[in-house]
Protein backbone atom coordinates (compact mmCIF):
# COMPACT_ATOMS: atom_id res chain seq x y z
CA UNK A 1 0.00 0.00 0.00
CA UNK A 2 1.35 3.51 -0.97
CA UNK A 3 1.99 6.15 1.79
CA UNK A 4 -0.61 9.08 1.79
CA UNK A 5 1.63 11.75 1.26
CA UNK A 6 2.99 9.99 -1.62
CA UNK A 7 2.12 11.53 -5.52
CA UNK A 8 0.35 10.03 -7.53
CA UNK A 9 2.90 7.59 -10.35
CA UNK A 10 1.56 9.43 -13.15
CA UNK A 11 2.66 12.76 -11.91
CA UNK A 12 5.76 11.72 -10.36
CA UNK A 13 6.71 9.85 -14.55
CA UNK A 14 5.60 12.49 -16.19
CA UNK A 15 7.32 15.57 -14.37
CA UNK A 16 10.83 12.61 -15.05
CA UNK A 17 10.10 12.69 -17.99
CA UNK A 18 9.83 16.32 -18.67
CA UNK A 19 13.04 16.93 -16.73
CA UNK A 20 14.63 14.58 -18.97
CA UNK A 21 13.55 16.93 -22.46
CA UNK A 22 10.86 14.43 -23.61
CA UNK A 23 9.05 15.96 -26.26
CA UNK A 24 6.21 13.60 -26.15
CA UNK A 25 5.91 14.33 -22.63
CA UNK A 26 5.01 17.76 -23.24
CA UNK A 27 2.41 16.68 -26.22
CA UNK A 28 0.56 14.63 -23.76
CA UNK A 29 0.85 17.11 -21.04
CA UNK A 30 -0.56 19.33 -23.05
CA UNK A 31 -3.33 16.84 -24.18
CA UNK A 32 -4.19 16.44 -20.60
CA UNK A 33 -4.22 19.69 -19.25
CA UNK A 34 -4.82 22.31 -22.35
CA UNK A 35 -8.42 22.12 -22.07
CA UNK A 36 -8.16 23.18 -18.26
CA UNK A 37 -5.44 25.51 -18.95
CA UNK A 38 -7.27 27.49 -22.21
CA UNK A 39 -10.63 27.42 -20.00
CA UNK A 40 -8.82 29.15 -16.89
CA UNK A 41 -7.06 31.35 -18.46
CA UNK A 42 -10.00 32.85 -20.36
CA UNK A 43 -12.18 32.87 -17.11
CA UNK A 44 -9.52 35.50 -16.03
CA UNK A 45 -9.22 37.37 -18.87
CA UNK A 46 -12.20 37.24 -20.78
CA UNK A 47 -10.34 36.80 -24.52
CA UNK A 48 -9.52 34.50 -26.12
CA UNK A 49 -6.51 35.45 -28.13
CA UNK A 50 -4.72 36.39 -24.69
CA UNK A 51 -6.22 32.79 -23.30
CA UNK A 52 -4.22 31.03 -25.83
CA UNK A 53 -1.08 33.12 -25.37
CA UNK A 54 -1.68 32.38 -21.58
CA UNK A 55 -1.82 28.37 -23.01
CA UNK A 56 1.30 28.52 -25.15
CA UNK A 57 3.31 30.80 -21.96
CA UNK A 58 2.08 27.79 -19.41
CA UNK A 59 3.31 24.89 -21.58
CA UNK A 60 6.47 27.05 -22.21
CA UNK A 61 7.20 27.66 -18.83
CA UNK A 62 6.64 23.78 -18.13
CA UNK A 63 8.86 23.04 -20.54
CA UNK A 64 11.76 25.25 -19.18
CA UNK A 65 11.03 24.69 -15.89
CA UNK A 66 10.03 20.97 -15.38
CA UNK A 67 11.96 21.10 -12.05
CA UNK A 68 9.64 23.46 -10.59
CA UNK A 69 6.66 20.99 -9.96
CA UNK A 70 7.59 19.42 -6.70
CA UNK A 71 5.09 16.01 -7.26
CA UNK A 72 5.31 15.71 -3.31
CA UNK A 73 3.53 19.24 -3.02
CA UNK A 74 0.32 18.00 -4.84
CA UNK A 75 -1.23 16.69 -7.82
CA UNK A 76 0.40 17.99 -11.28
CA UNK A 77 -3.05 18.95 -12.67
CA UNK A 78 -3.17 21.56 -9.33
CA UNK A 79 0.34 23.22 -10.38
CA UNK A 80 -0.73 23.20 -13.89
CA UNK A 81 -3.70 25.52 -12.51
CA UNK A 82 -2.26 27.51 -10.37
CA UNK A 83 0.70 28.61 -12.64
CA UNK A 84 -2.25 29.44 -15.19
CA UNK A 85 -4.16 31.49 -12.74
CA UNK A 86 -0.63 32.78 -11.86
CA UNK A 87 0.60 34.40 -15.57
CA UNK A 88 -3.46 34.93 -16.46
CA UNK A 89 -3.67 37.37 -13.43
CA UNK A 90 -0.69 39.22 -13.99
CA UNK A 91 -1.68 39.56 -18.26
CA UNK A 92 -5.07 40.99 -16.43
CA UNK A 93 -3.20 43.50 -14.02
CA UNK A 94 -0.86 44.32 -16.67
CA UNK A 95 -3.56 45.44 -19.61
CA UNK A 96 -5.86 46.53 -16.94
CA UNK A 97 -3.25 49.23 -15.39
CA UNK A 98 -1.96 49.90 -19.24
CA UNK A 99 -5.90 50.83 -19.76
CA UNK A 100 -6.59 52.69 -16.63
CA UNK A 101 -2.98 54.53 -17.40
CA UNK A 102 -4.57 55.32 -21.19
CA UNK A 103 -7.82 56.56 -19.60
CA UNK A 104 -6.00 58.89 -17.75
CA UNK A 105 -7.52 59.00 -14.68
CA UNK A 106 -10.56 57.21 -15.52
CA UNK A 107 -10.87 54.38 -12.92
CA UNK A 108 -9.03 52.99 -9.63
CA UNK A 109 -6.57 50.74 -8.67
CA UNK A 110 -9.19 49.18 -6.36
CA UNK A 111 -11.24 48.82 -9.20
CA UNK A 112 -8.69 47.00 -10.94
CA UNK A 113 -8.22 44.90 -7.80
CA UNK A 114 -11.54 44.28 -7.74
CA UNK A 115 -11.73 43.43 -10.81
CA UNK A 116 -8.75 40.98 -10.59
CA UNK A 117 -10.32 39.30 -7.18
CA UNK A 118 -13.80 38.78 -9.31
CA UNK A 119 -11.47 36.51 -12.13
CA UNK A 120 -9.52 35.17 -9.45
CA UNK A 121 -12.96 33.87 -7.79
CA UNK A 122 -15.14 32.81 -11.34
CA UNK A 123 -11.63 31.24 -12.35
CA UNK A 124 -11.32 28.85 -8.94
CA UNK A 125 -14.58 27.82 -9.06
CA UNK A 126 -14.21 26.61 -13.21
CA UNK A 127 -11.71 24.44 -11.21
CA UNK A 128 -13.33 23.22 -8.41
CA UNK A 129 -16.37 22.22 -10.63
CA UNK A 130 -14.34 20.60 -12.76
CA UNK A 131 -12.11 18.67 -10.60
CA UNK A 132 -15.24 17.56 -8.52
CA UNK A 133 -15.75 14.06 -8.49
CA UNK A 134 -18.94 13.02 -11.36
CA UNK A 135 -21.57 12.14 -9.01
CA UNK A 136 -21.50 16.08 -7.15
CA UNK A 137 -21.06 17.32 -10.43
CA UNK A 138 -23.78 15.75 -11.90
CA UNK A 139 -26.59 16.73 -9.05
CA UNK A 140 -25.02 20.53 -8.53
CA UNK A 141 -25.64 20.80 -12.53
CA UNK A 142 -28.93 18.86 -12.56
CA UNK A 143 -30.32 21.23 -9.38
CA UNK A 144 -28.90 24.48 -10.94
CA UNK A 145 -29.11 24.31 -14.92
CA UNK A 146 -32.20 22.41 -14.73
CA UNK A 147 -34.27 24.03 -11.92
CA UNK A 148 -34.38 20.41 -10.00
CA UNK A 149 -34.84 20.15 -6.26
CA UNK A 150 -33.40 17.43 -4.46
CA UNK A 151 -36.27 15.15 -4.77
CA UNK A 152 -36.18 15.43 -8.94
CA UNK A 153 -32.33 15.40 -8.76
CA UNK A 154 -32.85 11.99 -6.47
CA UNK A 155 -35.08 10.71 -9.51
CA UNK A 156 -32.94 11.54 -12.15
CA UNK A 157 -29.82 10.37 -10.72
CA UNK A 158 -31.55 7.25 -9.20
CA UNK A 159 -30.22 7.59 -5.80
CA UNK A 160 -32.32 8.28 -2.06
CA UNK A 161 -33.22 11.82 -1.83
CA UNK A 162 -30.94 11.76 1.44
CA UNK A 163 -28.29 10.84 -1.12
CA UNK A 164 -29.31 13.75 -3.20
CA UNK A 165 -29.17 16.20 -0.49
CA UNK A 166 -26.07 14.82 0.24
CA UNK A 167 -24.42 15.46 -3.26
CA UNK A 168 -25.75 18.76 -3.15
CA UNK A 169 -24.15 19.83 -0.10
CA UNK A 170 -21.07 18.62 -0.67
CA UNK A 171 -20.76 20.14 -3.90
CA UNK A 172 -21.94 23.65 -2.81
CA UNK A 173 -19.33 23.04 0.19
CA UNK A 174 -16.40 22.85 -2.07
CA UNK A 175 -17.84 25.29 -4.84
CA UNK A 176 -17.96 27.70 -1.51
CA UNK A 177 -14.39 27.69 -1.23
CA UNK A 178 -13.83 29.52 -4.35
CA UNK A 179 -14.11 33.05 -2.58
CA UNK A 180 -10.87 31.78 -0.32
CA UNK A 181 -8.96 34.70 -1.25
CA UNK A 182 -5.45 33.39 -0.42
CA UNK A 183 -5.62 30.53 -2.40
CA UNK A 184 -4.80 30.15 -6.28
CA UNK A 185 -7.67 27.85 -8.17
CA UNK A 186 -7.38 24.01 -6.95
CA UNK A 187 -3.89 24.89 -5.07
CA UNK A 188 -3.34 22.53 -2.32
CA UNK A 189 -1.04 24.10 0.41
CA UNK A 190 2.10 24.93 -0.77
CA UNK A 191 0.90 26.30 -4.37
CA UNK A 192 -1.41 28.74 -2.92
CA UNK A 193 -0.76 32.41 -2.40
CA UNK A 194 -3.05 35.63 -3.01
CA UNK A 195 -3.57 36.82 -6.57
Amino acid sequence: MAKKDAPPRWDRKMQQRLARGEAAALGELYDRFASLVHGLAHTVLGDERAADHITHDVFAHVWEHPDSYDPRQGPLRSWVATLTHRLAVQRLRATETAALARAGGQGSPEELERKVRHASVAARADYIVQSMPVPLRAALELAYFQRRDYRQTATDLGVTEDEARRRLRLGLQLLSTAHDAGAAPGAPPGYGGAA
